[in-house]
């Protein structure tokens, strides 16, 4: 509707439609909260298990969390015994007989590496399962070097089961955190699915928040409505103020309620800046 036809239009034929509307409105919104009431609660069970599901998850992770963080304290403190034990049989001349490859025992300095990379470095769960990988390939070298220097060197005994349960440590470690990282990837999409049901329930609770308010509005609004089309549009009393009043402002050459006070009008230069 153009300005021109908007403004052809009488109090009585507008108050006729917004009484109309109120009356279409009572006898719709029923059955519109109904069908709300219906959807919200279908959605209220799935929202509550998958929920659950994903809090079952986080525990689980939560768990898994501890046991690697556990073992790989452990382990890190056997790893600076080990450390201090290789360094005391190199100067006793006891690890002479240590093949080529092992001989600087790069191995501590790479699991320290590695270690200090899971626990500091913000990695996605490609990068650190190939630090798992590196790790795990590691120690199983480790694991074959142990068996022969255990079986040739038996004063190195002791050294040798401090490293094979370092190892074991370190892999049950790895062996948590690849649990966790699969329960993690298995979990997002449960938790993108919980953020959309989420966001689909509180729409239809707004919606049947608004029906409700509208329904509960309806009786007071129609009668309003019909007193205004019965008694007119003027000041009638008992609350019902003259909806005329800026109508007849205008029409004796005064300012609409649309119109800027003066005093608020002020011209602006090309910066934006106010002139005085």
């Amino acid at each position: 509707m153009d300005s021109e036809a908007l403004l052809a239009v009488t109090p009585e034929e507008l108050a006729q439609a917004l009484l109309l509307r109120r009356q279409v409105l009572k006898e719709e919104l029923p059955n519109v909260i109904r069908t709300l009431e219906a959807e919200e609660e279908a959605l209220e069970p799935r929202m509550q298990r998958i929920v659950g599901s994903h809090q079952d998850s986080n525990e689980r992770v939560a768990q898994l969390k501890e046991k690697r963080n556990s073992a790989q304290k452990e382990a890190g403190s056997i790893l600076k015994s080990v450390r201090q034990a290789r360094d005391s049989l190199a100067e006793s001349g006891k690890m002479v007989n240590l093949d080529p490859d092992w001989k600087k025992e790069k191995l501590l300095d790479e699991l320290e590496q590695i270690e200090h990379s899971i626990q500091t470095s913000a990695l996605d769960h490609k990068s650190e399962r190939k630090l798992l990988d590196r790790r795990k390939k590691l120690l199983e070298q480790n694991e074959s070097w142990l068996k022969s220097r255990r079986d040739s060197n038996p004063e190195m005994a002791s050294f040798i089961d401090s490293r094979t349960k370092m190892n074991g440590l370190y892999k049950e470690a790895d062996k948590a955190h690849r649990s966790m990282l699969e329960i993690v990837e298995k979990a997002q999409p449960m938790y993108e699915k919980k953020v959309a049901l989420n966001a689909d329930l509180r729409e239809i609770r707004r919606q049947l928040d608004r029906a409700r308010e509208l329904l509960s509005q309806s009786d007071r609004a129609i009668a309003h409505w019909e007193r205004r089309l019965k008694d007119g549009f003027g000041d009638i009393g008992g609350g019902f103020p003259d909806l005329m009043a800026a109508n007849k402002r205008v029409s004796d050459g005064g300012r609409s309620s649309f119109a800027r006070n003066p005093k608020e009008k002020r011209s602006k230069g090309n910066d934006g800046g106010e002139k005085e």
